[in-house]
Order: C-alpha cells, then structure tokens, then sequence
C-alpha cells in the first residue's frame, strides 16, 4: 500500500513543471542545481525537456540538456521533445535538440515522420532527408 504523495512535494513538482512549460530557465536552472533531476517527469511521462521543447523555449531547453536532461527521453505515449518541437513548428528549440544528438527516427510517431505528415520539408531538410 502507497502513502499519498505530501501536499507540499506536489506543489513543488507542480511549480517546476509549470517553469518548464514558461520557458523560466534561470529558476528552473537553479532548481535543477539544487538537486531536482534534469530528468523530472510528471505523470504523464513528460519531461522538463518535453514541456520546454512543446513550449518553444529553446533557452530552457540547452540549459536542462546542459544539466544532464535526456534530448530523446519519450513519454508514455511514445512521444520525443524532438517530435514535439517539429509538431509546434518550433525551429529554435528543433536546432537545439539536435545539436544535443537527438534522433529524428526516435519516438512514435518519430519525429521525422511528423515532419513528413505535416509536409514540413524545411524541418527534412535539418535532418538531412530532403
């Protein structure tokens, strides 16, 4: 049997979460060097990574990559920051996860094949594909 989760350890998560999906990377940064992992996931499987890339902010992006976050660290549908980032059409942060070695084939749908679903030979073309 599981004990409830402490009222204040969610409200924390939740603020966190929240910083990501803001784009607030000094703070999310000095949380991170606190002791919160760079590669946090909420209940959905979704990392900091994940909600900063959906965001568009490239910034807190490199810096959770820089903390040691996960470029390619799916969540529980399968999904990839990467794909993420091709679906919003976020140019900044796709550079920025590629630069950090993440996999265009990785995911599911991968983030290539969001690319070729949505007809976005520009982001093909980052990927060396058109």
């Amino acid at each position: 049997m599981s004990e409830a989760p402490d009222p204040e350890v969610v409200e924390l998560a939740t603020k966190i979460f929240d910083l990501a999906r803001q784009g607030e990377t000094d703070a999310l940064a000095a949380y991170v060097d606190a002791g919160v992992p760079a590669n946090l996931t909420n209940d959905r499987g979704d990392s900091l990574v994940m909600l900063a890339a959906y965001h568009g902010h490239a910034g807190t992006v490199r810096a959770l990559l820089d903390r040691g976050a996960a470029a390619d660290r799916a969540n529980d549908r399968g999904q990839t920051p990467l794909a993420g980032a091709v679906f919003k059409g976020e140019e900044a942060v796709i550079r920025v996860l590629l630069d950090a070695g993440a996999d265009p084939a990785a995911g599911t749908p991968s983030a290539r094949d969001t690319a070729r679903m949505f007809g976005k030979t520009d982001v093909l073309r980052l990927f060396g594909d058109a």
